[in-house]
């Protein structure tokens, strides 16, 4: 055992927040990560962590030991990959989080061709609605639609999320149709809701914008179902275009009060500031940038 593995599984352990998920995210025996970080300890003449049954905190020598090691271990990362052959092939696991319809219905393609372009890359994806932490469950990169207020992340901007409002022609037939954004008051919403509160957003284009408390039909956390029952004719429904796209195309849902749609989000790739990217990371984010562009397919 090196010393460099002693640093590398004590930052692991410190970014998983205990030795067990340490273990877990390293493909180890917890007994294994335990005896690096006392011969860690042994050899500094220190003591790194605070251990208890459940997590681990830093002393402060071992958070003066961690902010190095991060520092190292990432300058060690970048000068094997400027070294590496820059036409050698992608290979290795990456770990990726991604919301949950936008990863089925767009992730799913673009990660097939993805890997057809690179087999020795395998993919370890977590689909979910939620921000997950990256650090603590060893994900190198997760796909996020938001706007970004975490200072702990690096990203990268793939696409732009833009949001339409729509109904099917039955509902609007026997409930009409809204012009204006206090007309919304009047019908059955259809919210999206994963913590937010049923507030809906709507700018009009010339700078103005609205923001409505209304009092939804219905309420999930799933774009996919939402969509569903707005084409069934059960209200009204804000949703990114990248989920309605289709049924608008076929006429199942209709588009509108296009003077107020609400405020377009981003699609970003991000990343922990205290992780190198590795060159698969970079070579996944570079191909759905170019894949989805500024103007994605499902808006045209």
């Amino acid at each position: 055992m090196t010393a460099f593995d002693e640093m590398s599984s004590f930052v692991r352990v410190v970014e998983a927040g205990s030795i067990s998920k340490a273990a877990e995210q390293l493909g180890m025996a917890k007994s294994g990560v335990s005896r690096r970080l006392a011969d860690l300890e042994s050899r500094l003449g220190v003591r790194l962590l605070n251990r208890t049954t459940r997590r681990s905190s830093l002393t402060d020598a071992g958070r003066t030991y961690y902010e190095g090691a991060v520092k190292l271990l990432s300058d060690v990362a970048e000068l094997d990959a400027v070294v590496a052959d820059s036409e050698a092939s992608l290979k290795g696991r990456l770990r990726l989080a991604a919301p949950l319809s936008f990863g089925l219905c767009h992730l799913t393609p673009a990660i097939e061709e993805f890997m057809k372009a690179h087999p020795e890359v395998m993919i370890d994806l977590d689909f979910s609605d939620r921000q997950v932490d990256l650090v603590a469950q060893g994900i190198d990169l997760a796909v996020r639609i938001a706007e970004l207020r975490d200072s702990s992340l690096k990203a990268r901007r793939i696409c732009p999320i833009r949001f339409m409002l729509c109904a099917s022609p039955a509902y609007l037939e026997h409930h009409g149709t809204p012009r204006t954004p206090e007309g919304l008051a009047k019908h059955h919403v259809l919210h999206y809701d994963i913590g937010g509160g049923p507030v809906l957003r709507l700018a009009d284009g010339r700078g103005g914008e609205q923001q409505l408390h209304v009092k939804p039909q219905l309420v999930a956390n799933n774009g996919d179902f939402l969509c569903d029952m707005a084409i069934a004719g059960h209200g009204i429904i804000l949703t990114p275009t990248f989920i309605a796209w289709q049924a608008v195309a076929m006429g199942e849902l209709m588009p509108l009060m296009r003077d107020w749609w609400p405020p377009p989000l981003n699609a970003y790739a991000v990343y922990p500031q205290t992780r190198y990217l590795s060159r698969r990371a970079r070579g996944f984010i570079d191909f759905l940038a170019e894949r989805f562009g500024e103007n994605p397919y499902w808006d045209q």
